[in-house]
């Protein structure tokens, strides 16, 4: 397991940064509060993004080229399923991880304001 810095919490991948503009207390809660993911964790989900990129990559190639818009929007359709995806991986490990570490270490509530903040990122 690696141990992500303070200046990364919330990141799961060394060039990711998220920017808490909603909840002026965030910067608090980020000095106390890491995660922890194994190697393999993270390098499968920038492997996942790096193929998402493609994809986005090549949906932009097909617009340049003027290919049908149904073609486009299945691939589009694909690009979104692939991320939702990969959203569920970093859910799915936040809640068995980052939630189970807050619970043992007496924070949880802290842990279950900013995965509720987040989903509603998400889900909006």
């Amino acid at each position: 397991m690696i141990l992500v810095d303070k200046t990364q919490a919330h990141s799961h991948s060394p060039q990711a940064s998220h920017h808490h503009h909603e909840d002026p207390t965030s910067e608090a809660n980020e000095a106390t509060h890491s995660h922890v993911h194994s190697e393999e964790s993270l390098r499968s989900i920038v492997n996942r993004l790096s193929r998402i990129e493609g994809h986005i990559r090549g949906v932009k190639t097909m617009v340049q080229e003027s290919r049908p818009c149904p073609d486009v929007l299945v691939q589009i359709a694909a690009v979104r399923g692939a991320l939702n995806r990969v959203a569920r991986i970093i859910l799915d490990e936040h809640l068995t991880e980052c939630v189970a570490r807050a619970t043992e270490a007496g924070n949880i509530e802290v842990e279950i304001a900013e995965l509720k903040a987040a989903l509603d990122r998400f889900l909006d």
